[in-house]
Formats: C-alpha cells, structure tokens, sequence
C-alpha cells in the first residue's frame, strides 16, 4: 500500500483555527462502515447512536504546556524547547525538540521566566532531539503551567486564549505533547446524559507524543517506523469493556489513541487486560481490530497513520469517499475541528 493512496485535497481555509465557543456544537458526520452511508448531525446528536450497555472508551491524559521559550546563558539568544518525555531514570531531565537546534550543544544552559527555571542541555539523541536538565526552586509542574504554552499542531497558527480549551474536560494524568482530539467536544453535560442512558465510561491513559504529526515519509506505508508512546490500562477499566463485550455489546473508542491503547493491551481473542507499558502498534488496512467495533474521530491530515487507522477500521473508499464529501460540505478539519462518528 502507497502512501498516495491516502491522499486528499484540502483546501487550507477548512483547517479549524479556534474551539468553538460550545464544545458539543460542532458538527458530526456519521458513517456507516459497511454501507459507507453518510449522515450529518452535531456533536451532541451521539447519544442517539449510543446503546445500554455500550461502552464508550475515552483517553483521559493532560496535555503538559510543553512549550518553553527561553534564553541562551551569556548571550541572551531566543531558545524555543518542547518538552517530549520525562527520562525516568535521572530526576527532571527530559527529552526535547530544541529550536534552533545548532545553538543546543551539549553543555548550553537556557533560562526560562527570568531564571525561575533553567535547563542544561546534557545529551543529544535520535532524530537530533536534546536531553535537557533542569533546575529550580518550587514544585516543577507549578512553574510549568506558568511559563509554559500549550503544544500546539504546527497548522494552528492563532493565539489560544484559553489553556483549557486544548484539554478534554475528563484530562487526568499529565503526560502529553498533544490533545486527544476526539475527547474536546464532550462536556460534563453530554457525559452525564451518556451515562444516565446506561452506558459505561471506560477511561484509559495514553500520553500523545508528537510523533503523531510526524508525516510518513516512506513511499511503502509498511516501512514507516512508528513512535512510542506510553500507556496504562486500568482493572476497572478492563473489566467494563470486557462485560460489554461479553453481553454482546459494542464498544466504542473516542479517538486514535483510545484505539490504540485497546488494541495494544488485549489478547489475541479481544480479552482486556489490566496493564501498562510503550507502544508502537501501527493500525492500517488489512489490521484486524480485536477490541473495538465503533470510532469517534476528528478529520485527520492527509497521508497521516491517523488516516490509515480510520480507513482500516470502514475502509479505504468509504473514509475518502466521505472526506471528499466533508471538504464539499464545508466541515471544520484537524484539532479544533468537526467530528466524525464511525459504526
């Protein structure tokens, strides 16, 4: 499979710039996996397609404001880092994207906020990523959110006024370069109605990295490496989407990333179990899925894994097909754009 073959046009005005002011207003396209049937609706509408006895996965990371712009010790130069992943094995040492990259050799100290924050860079690894080390007075994660911006997808050129907005209303556990986007349009209302109608809410963990808007650069899809990302699937968890497949019940994943975290953390028979860890599951036409049997998505890049993903789960004509029809019908695309239900 070509990497071509996952192309579409999009005309730049359709890429979502802002939230709207109602999460759960946007719109909704509905599609029928089998048919490749289309239905418009909004967000809020998906209640209607959810069953007792359903079970609705959602991610329920925290994006980091992984976003520091700081400045060279002794001469003053604008550094920008990314903060990607916490190193376990050495206290507050990350590994980051620097820019520019040719002023962080090894040995560099960045101050941030005045000083309230500095970082040393003590390695370089793959793909010219930094290993920085920090230093501060105070509780890491407070001087984060004050200095820190939200990390968001280069195609997003517009100021976010509001932190919030870039986070699901369910986010827990800190650890993402990115938000899950598909969770951004429920609110606390539309989940409680979800819940009162009988279904179940699974949460699991997956900590984005940006290795999601990495673009595939092999012609053979089969070649692209994927990144590692980590994640951690509860007893609690597991046993509400094993109960509702036990009953004959569906379940349905908000998101690439709940995805992910499902099929990377059951058994060959679909069987969920308790766990966590790193993974690199690359899901493309031709993936048989094992946990999932409904997707609520964003509309993804073109030539993105996260197109692949989609087209394995209501093929690769039925998702062009209706991308095709998204672009006609003026939906909003990417992060703070429209959403798309798969059944």
């Amino acid at each position: 499979m070509n990497l071509h073959d996952f192309y579409y046009e999009l005309p730049q005005e359709l890429i979502a710039q802002d939230p709207l002011s109602d999460r759960s207003s946007s719109r909704l396209m509905v599609l029928d996996k089998e048919t490749g049937e289309i239905e418009h609706k909004i967000f809020k509408d998906i209640i209607e397609y959810l069953n007792p006895g359903d079970c609705l996965v959602i991610n329920d990371t925290k994006v980091l404001p992984a976003r520091l712009i700081g400045e060279k010790v002794g001469t003053g130069a604008a550094i920008e880092v990314l903060l990607l992943t916490r190193k376990q094995d050495l206290k507050d040492t990350w590994e980051v994207l620097v820019k520019p990259g040719k002023k962080a050799k090894v040995g560099t100290k960045i101050s941030f906020g005045g000083g309230k924050l500095i970082g040393e860079i003590i390695a370089i690894v793959e793909e010219g990523n930094r290993v920085i080390q920090f230093t501060y007075d105070g509780i890491f994660e407070e001087i984060l959110d004050e200095l820190g911006q939200m990390p968001l997808p280069p195609y997003i050129t517009h100021k976010l006024e509001d932190k919030n907005r870039y986070q699901t209303v369910y986010a827990k556990h800190e650890g993402s370069a990115a938000a899950p986007t598909a969770g951004l349009h429920f609110t606390e209302e539309l989940l409680q109605k979800i819940e009162d109608k009988g279904v179940d809410i699974a949460r699991v963990t997956l900590h984005v990295g940006l290795g999601t808007f990495r673009p595939v650069k092999t012609e053979n899809i089969q070649e692209h490496h994927m990144h590692s990302e980590f994640y951690m699937v509860s007893e609690e968890a597991a046993e509400k989407v094993n109960r509702a497949k036990k009953n004959g019940k569906r379940i349905i994943s908000v998101g690439t990333t709940s995805t992910r975290t499902l099929e990377s953390a059951a058994e060959a028979d679909g069987t969920l179990k308790a766990c966590s860890g790193w993974t690199q599951i690359f899901i493309y036409p031709g993936y048989r899925f094992k946990v999932i049997d409904c997707l609520i998505t964003n509309f993804h890049l073109p030539e993105s894994t996260l197109v692949m993903l989609v087209s394995a789960l209501a093929g690769r004509e039925h998702v062009l097909a209706a991308y095709e029809k998204a672009v006609e019908e003026k939906y909003r695309f990417f992060s703070f754009g429209d959403a798309m239900f798969i059944h």
